[in-house]
C-alpha cells in the first residue's frame, strides 16, 4: 500500500476506489480530523481503532440531529437522503435513550435470531434462484444480478411485502442507492413512495392481525404485535423502522457480497482455501471468512451520525458542542495499532473484533440476517461457478458515491456456462 508523504485529499473518486492509503495517512498524522464533507457540512473524522471503539459507544454523542450546531448551509445535510421530508426519522439511526431503548427492545421481540435462523431456507432458496437466470450465461454483472435483488427479495419477504408489491421496491431501493446518479430529486421521490406504502401495509396487516401469531409470521406483522409494559410501536414508529431495516439493510448486504467477492477474486489463494472447505461441507472458514471480509472492506466505510452535546476530547482533539462526529470504521479496522497485518485478507483470522456492523447500544440490529445472507451468497458462488472470474481489468470497476457506504457499481464476471 502506497501511504501519501502529505494530505491526501478525501472523496474524490480516486479516493472512493481505494481509500486505505489515505486512512492510513490519517491515523498516524491526523486520526480525529476536522474536514468539509462534499456536502458541505464540516465534521470531524476518527480513524483509530481504539478512539472509533471508545466513541461509538460515548453516550455524551447523539444520535439525534437536533444537536447539530450547523450553520443555515449545513442544517438538513445529515442522514438518510429524503427521510425528513418523508416523516421517517424515528427509527433507531437517530434517536438516543431512553427512546432508543424502548424502540430497540420492542424491535428485538420481533426480529429475534430464531426468526432469522428459521428465515435460512428461503435465503438459501433465492441465492439459488438468482444464479439460476445467469449460469447458462457464462458471465454476469454480480451487483444488479446478484447482490442487489437478494437483499432486496430477502428482506421484503421478512417483512411481509406480498410477491406482487416486490418489484416496486426493487425500483425504489435502486433509485435509493445511486446516491446522486439518478433523476434530480428521484432518491426523495423514493423514499416518499416507500413510506406511503409501508403505512398503508402497516395500516392492513394491523387491521388483519390474528389474536395468536402463526408458525412463520412476518416481521411487520412481529412488530405491530410486540409490547413492551402495554407500550406498543406507532404506525409511524413502526414504519420508519421498516424503513431502515430496508434502507441500512439491503444495502450493506449489497456491499458484503459484492465487495466480499471481490476480495476473493483479487487474492486467489484465499479463495481456493475458502472454496476447498465448502466442497468439504466445512463451515468454519466461512464463518471467520466473512468477519475477514467484512473488516477487510466491509460494506460501511463511516458509521452513521453523531453530535456532541457537550464539549469533549477523543484521541486528543477537543470538539466543541454540537459537532457532527464521523467513525470511519474502514480506517479503524486496518489498524495496525489492533490487528496483525491488517492490509493482508486472512480468512481464517481470529482475533477479529472489527467494527463493521458498529459497536455499543447501536450496534446493528440486522448484522446476523446480513452475515446469513453473505454466507449463502458466497458459498452458493463459490460451489455453483467454481471458476469465477472478473471479466474486466480492476482499474475499470467504478465505485458508488456518498458518504456512508462502500460498494460498487458493478462487478463483470465469467465463468463456464451450466
Amino acid at each position: 500500500m502506497n501511504v501519501p508523504h502529505s494530505r491526501p485529499e478525501l472523496f474524490t473518486w480516486e479516493f472512493a476506489t481505494d481509500p486505505y492509503p489515505a486512512y492510513a495517512w490519517l491515523r498516524e498524522h491526523a486520526p480525529v480530523h476536522r474536514t468539509t464533507l462534499p456536502s458541505g457540512v464540516e465534521a470531524w473524522l476518527v480513524t483509530r481503532y481504539a478512539d472509533a471503539r471508545q466513541t461509538l459507544a460515548d453516550a455524551r454523542l447523539s444520535k439525534n440531529p437536533v444537536h447539530h450546531s450547523a450553520d443555515a448551509h449545513g442544517k438538513n445535510r445529515t442522514g438518510i437522503p429524503g427521510e425528513r421530508s418523508a416523516n421517517l426519522m424515528t427509527h433507531l439511526l437517530n434517536i438516543d435513550p431512553p427512546d432508543h431503548t424502548r424502540l430497540r427492545r420492542l424491535v428485538s421481540k420481533a426480529f429475534t435470531p430464531r426468526r432469522v435462523a428459521e428465515f435460512a431456507p428461503r435465503v438459501q432458496e433465492l441465492t439459488d434462484d438468482l444464479i439460476d437466470r445467469f449460469a447458462h450465461t457464462g458471465s454476469a454483472d454480480l451487483i444488479h444480478e446478484f447482490a442487489f435483488p437478494l437483499p432486496i427479495y430477502a428482506i421484503c419477504d421478512l417483512l411481509g411485502v406480498p410477491p406482487e408489491d416486490q418489484d416496486d421496491f426493487r425500483d425504489w431501493a435502486g433509485m435509493m442507492i445511486r446516491h446522486g446518479g439518478g433523476p434530480r430529486g428521484g432518491v426523495a421521490r423514493s423514499v416518499k413512495k416507500m413510506r406511503g406504502y409501508l403505512a398503508e401495509l402497516i395500516h392492513r396487516k394491523r387491521e388483519a392481525l390474528p389474536e395468536h401469531a402463526g408458525p412463520g409470521e412476518d416481521l411487520i406483522s412481529g412488530l405491530i404485535r410486540a409490547s413492551d409494559h402495554g407500550e406498543q410501536l406507532t404506525e409511524n414508529e413502526a414504519a420508519a423502522m421498516c424503513f431502515v431495516l430496508l434502507f441500512a439493510g439491503f444495502e450493506t448486504t449489497i456491499n458484503l457480497i459484492g465487495n466480499g467477492t471481490y476480495a476473493l477474486l483479487r487474492n486467489p489463494g484465499q479463495r481456493a482455501e475458502l472454496q476447498r472447505s465448502i466442497e468439504r461441507g466445512e463451515q468454519e472458514l466461512l464463518d471467520t471468512g466473512i468477519e475477514e471480509l467484512l473488516r477487510y472492506d466491509g460494506p460501511v466505510e463511516l458509521a452513521t451520525w453523531r453530535y456532541a452535546t457537550e464539549p469533549l476530547e477523543i484521541g486528543g482533539q477537543e470538539i466543541a458542542s454540537g459537532d457532527p462526529v464521523l467513525v470511519v470504521l474502514a480506517a479503524a479496522d486496518r489498524d495496525p495499532a489492533r490487528f496483525d497485518e491488517p492490509d493482508t485478507l486472512d480468512l481464517s483470522r481470529r482475533d477479529n473484533q472489527h467494527l463493521g456492523y458498529g459497536h455499543g447500544i447501536h450496534y446493528c440490529i440486522g448484522a446476523p440476517l446480513a452475515r446469513l445472507e453473505g454466507r449463502a451468497a458466497l458459498a452458493t458462488l463459490l460451489r455453483r461457478l467454481p471458476d469465477l472470474r472478473l471479466a474486466v481489468d480492476p482499474v475499470d470497476l467504478r465505485w458508488r458515491g456518498g458518504l456512508i457506504m462502500r460498494g460498487l457499481r458493478n462487478l463483470p464476471v465469467e465463468f463456464t456456462a451450466k
